[in-house]
């Protein structure tokens, strides 16, 4: 399956290809980025789920497991703000055998994308419904509770989970990882402009976690710089 997009209203000057995991704590970091950029004139948003923890990499929630990802989890909420909250600390990461498989959330994603073209919105929830609220977003039927709370149809929903489930989920997580080994990406999240023609111009978010503003700001200047290049160069042609 392609990239998703979401669209934005003005001109298209630029597309922010945005490499993720739906179980991946610095992309829940990257969270208030995304919904940043949605709102900059003249950019779109692709996201690209990469498939962390699929097939061989599924784990369970173990003691071991709550050891070695709570420091990671308090780094993140430090440098970025976002909250982790009680349900997920004391609730989830002591659910023993608990399953952790990207593929199911991101079929969702893709679903709500196709649906009503929420792909965003709904990587925005499963994060929430992970990272705060401490549920199991690879069940099924949580993740049809969480499109439902976003508004989505909940029989359309479903018919279209049960369609990208599979080979067509598994087809979208190896086009993503061309798309980060194109943007020379070596992990989750990884952002990149793509401007007309082509261009690939690779993103260090790490300096604007918890800084959206400023991070707007960089993707305008981006844009602008990438428009008077395209017209001086037309201009001298």
């Amino acid at each position: 399956m392609a990239a998703m997009t979401a669209p934005n209203p003005i001109k298209q000057r630029a597309t922010l290809h945005y490499v993720f995991d739906p179980l991946c704590g610095w992309c829940y970091a990257a969270e208030p980025l995304v919904e940043t950029a949605r709102a900059v004139p003249g950019l779109s948003v692709e996201f690209h789920g990469g498939g962390m923890m699929t097939g061989p990499n599924r784990r369970t929630i173990t003691p071991e497991w709550r050891n070695y990802v709570m420091p990671h989890d308090h780094r993140i909420a430090q440098l970025s703000g976002q909250p982790f909250g009680e349900a997920y600390f004391d609730g989830l990461l002591n659910d023993n055998g608990a399953l952790l498989d990207s593929a199911p959330p991101l079929t969702a994603i893709l679903a709500a994308q196709a649906e009503a073209g929420r792909g965003l919105d709904m990587i925005r929830r499963v994060q929430r419904a992970h990272y705060v609220e401490g549920r199991r977003i690879a069940d099924a039927p949580v993740l049809q509770e969480l499109a439902t709370e976003i508004g989505l149809d909940p029989a359309k929903f479903a018919e279209a989970f049960d369609y990208l489930a599979g080979e067509a989920t598994q087809r979208h997580i190896a086009d993503s990882r061309r798309w980060l080994a194109r943007a020379g990406g070596q992990g989750f999240p990884t952002f990149a402009l793509e401007f007309p023609g082509g261009r690939l111009l690779a993103l260090d978010t790490g300096r604007f976690l918890g800084k959206p503003d400023a991070w707007a700001t960089q993707l305008r200047t981006l844009i602008a710089e990438s428009i008077s290049s395209s017209t001086t160069t037309r201009t001298t042609q």
